[in-house]
């Protein structure tokens, strides 16, 4: 199944008339302008989709910050979206398919097949030429069945556990794999036994995806074998299915760990590590590490 579709791929299947439903991913952590946003610009006819509500269920510090809604919660945003069985679904956002991505793996997750991100998202749509339109679009409900469990998925016990056989990315920022910094979670550091690949390396600086081949050299520079046993977690599993979207691109089909390292560090029993190696000196107590304003934050 690919991964992507281009602006010239997604403007030549519009102009054809094919049915596809677009999705508005406009999102970042610490901001709640999404909307604002999507209202004064988006792709004809997408439709705005709210992360913190409708790809997510109430933030609890044992499940962390972006639990999965249940299946039925998801149907019923999916079908509130205007989204039908037979349909191709496309989702975008304006900061380089990162909060995009999460969509993407839900819908897969669900069981819905054709569902791409529009690789460069909105600015290279922009870039192309092709027009955008202003305000709400309110579709008419659709009919989607979803179902649940397609995706690899992992739990914070194996979490715990997938170093021992496999390669477990950490796809935040390096200073807060690092623990130099941790603007948002109780503890600062990674995952014990977790290789630092932040989410930002997949990307090019237009926002495009890296090609498969840069991709599977990064990969293979982090350990990673074509045997190998991936998983990925971030900070609350948003960036986390962009970095499962690039190893599908690269030829990896990847673990997502929804709870992140949200969940991991709100559990007084989980040691964390500090440093630039996977398993550096161990913190288990809050973080005493700088939360300046500026610092990088990951999803």
């Amino acid at each position: 199944m690919a991964t992507l579709i281009s602006a010239s791929e997604l403007h030549a299947r519009l102009e054809s008339g094919k049915r596809t439903a677009l999705l508005d991913v406009r999102w970042v952590l610490g901001r709640t302008d999404g909307h604002d946003e999507y209202t004064a610009g988006h792709l004809p006819g997408a439709v705005f989709v709210d992360l913190p509500t409708e790809l997510a269920d109430h933030a609890q510090p044992r499940q962390g910050r972006h639990p999965l809604p249940t299946r039925e919660r998801f149907q019923e945003s999916a079908r509130s979206w205007g989204i039908s069985d037979g349909d191709t679904v496309v989702a975008y956002d304006n900061s380089g398919s990162m909060a995009a991505a999460r969509v993407w793996w839900m819908l897969r997750n669900a069981g819905f097949d054709s569902v791409y991100l529009l690789d460069g998202g909105l600015a290279a749509w922009r870039a192309a030429g092709h027009p955008v339109e202003f305000g709400d679009v309110r579709p008419a409900v659709g009919n989607v069945t979803l179902g649940e469990g397609r995706m690899p998925a992992i739990t914070e016990h194996d979490a715990g556990q997938w170093h021992r056989n496999g390669v477990l990315l950490d796809a935040r920022a390096g200073e807060r794999y690092r623990g130099e910094v941790e603007p948002i979670d109780p503890k600062a550091g990674h995952i014990p036994g977790a290789v630092s690949a932040p989410t930002t390396g997949n990307v090019a600086a237009d926002g495009t995806f890296l090609p498969a081949e840069e991709l599977r050299r990064r990969f293979e520079e982090l350990g990673l074998e074509p045997s190998s046993k991936v998983a990925v977690y971030c900070g609350s599993g948003v960036t986390a299915s962009h970095e499962v979207a690039a190893l599908e691109i690269a030829g990896y089909r990847a673990a997502l760990y929804p709870g992140s390292f949200s969940q991991w560090s709100n559990n007084p029993a989980h040691d964390v590590a500090v440093g630039s190696a996977p398993f550096e000196q161990h913190a288990a107590g809050p973080s005493g590490t700088s939360r300046a304003a500026g610092s990088s934050v990951e999803a």
